[in-house]
């Protein structure tokens, strides 16, 4: 799950991690009047949606007077964002952040995430604040300082340091990255959060730090230790097919190819994509039917596939654990009844009941039901199909 920048901010702030001042809008009078509220003559319009790279997209503005907020905020509510995170469909902007000013003499990169080889959080720290991570990653990795910290022990002294030295601060502002550092850290931990981060960092003229943005995603399946984060949800930032796909206990993620995958288990559904791929397809979604698929369930998972107009083929690749084969095998049978399935479906069931599994869909005498002997004959077929030549 993740949370717009006013609510990052908002944690930020419970943990003593300095942020500005900032109120947030959904009117252009709001807008206004916040303004007004903060003092100043100096304040900043920020689009909130769940996407980076607002700023190049033409939804972050510095205003420079109560004309200039009103102008900014009525041309960024209501418009539709588009960035490198949103996709060429882009977000609607439904609220803005209005906040303070700030005294800024350098702009750094500030990071925290989960390293899964290390399996240990890792502080992330550049130079480079303001621009894509990824893209400082790519061209310059050197300039990224990571600091791997054992949650064993926590945040120390010598983490803060080492980031600090890394990124030639002068030794009278270690002592005070170091105290953000760990604020930081704190929250990451005590939050279940996946990722934080902030870019840019803000170091002022007087030597202090503030998050001048913020970004935080958490681990869904932690939310339940978490009410108040859980509240601050906002469904229309999610997939409305992923958001349905998640009430039946589907994992889905949409994606731009033209096979429909459904698997059980993410591993296998990960390896699945791969060898789509690697047979010359390309997969039109990630979809783990979990360990618990019923006939209803994977009735559904067909009709949020089939939403997608760009599939030409569904690959059903089941090993039968905890699942058994021939519950899969009776899914696909709802499915056609209920919903339409008027693309090719190659189906690869092994495991549990995979005898049973099989005599149910031989004996349905469904034509557009295609049966694979294992993985790699399951994909070519997918492939094969999804061009019309099988």
């Amino acid at each position: 799950m993740n949370v717009h920048e006013y609510q990052a901010k908002e944690i930020f702030s419970k943990y003593n991690v300095p942020v500005p001042r900032g109120l947030l809008a959904t009117t252009v009078e709001e807008a206004v009047e916040n303004a007004k509220k903060l003092g100043g003559n100096i304040w900043v319009v920020k689009a909130q949606i769940h996407a980076g790279g607002r700023g190049l997209g033409g939804g972050v503005k510095v205003a420079k007077s109560i004309e200039e907020v009103q102008k900014y905020a009525s041309e960024i509510l209501g418009m539709t964002l588009v960035t490198h995170q949103t996709g060429p469909e882009g977000k609607l902007v439904q609220k803005v952040y209005i906040e303070e000013g700030v005294d800024i003499a350098d702009e750094l990169y500030l990071g925290v995430v989960l390293d899964r080889a290390k399996e240990m959080p890792v502080i992330m720290a550049s130079t480079e604040g303001g621009m894509e991570i990824e893209k400082v990653a790519e061209e310059s990795p050197e300039k990224i300082i990571k600091v791997a910290v054992d949650p064993t022990i926590g945040f120390q002294g010598f983490h803060g340091r080492e980031l600090a030295f890394g990124l030639g601060l002068p030794k009278e502002q270690v002592g005070k990255f170091i105290k953000f550092a760990s604020a930081l850290y704190r929250v990451y931990m005590e939050n279940d959060a996946e990722l934080i981060e902030i870019n840019p960092l803000v170091k002022t003229g007087s030597g202090d730090f503030i998050a001048l943005d913020g970004k935080m995603g958490f681990d869904d399946s932690a939310l339940g230790r978490h009410p108040e984060i859980e509240a601050m949800r906002d469904l229309s930032e999610e997939d409305s097919d992923e958001r349905e796909a998640s009430e039946y206990g589907l994992s889905y993620v949409a994606l731009d190819g033209e096979i429909g995958c459904m698997v059980n288990g993410a591993g296998l559904a990960m390896g699945t994509m791969d060898t789509i791929n690697y047979m010359g397809g390309t997969p039109a979604n990630f979809l783990d039917v979990g360990g618990k698929a019923n006939a209803q369930t994977v009735a559904k998972g067909f009709e949020i596939i089939l939403k997608n107009k760009n599939v030409k083929a569904i690959f059903v690749n089941i090993f039968g654990g905890i699942v058994r084969c021939d519950r899969i095998a009776n899914g696909i049978l709802e499915a056609t009844k209920l919903v339409d399935v008027h693309v090719p479906v190659v189906v690869r069931l092994d495991g549990t009941n995979a005898k049973e599994a099989a005599e149910i869909l031989q004996n349905a005498g469904i034509k557009n039901i295609i049966t694979a002997s294992d993985l790699g004959d399951g994909a070519k077929k997918a492939v094969l199909a999804a061009k019309g030549e099988l």
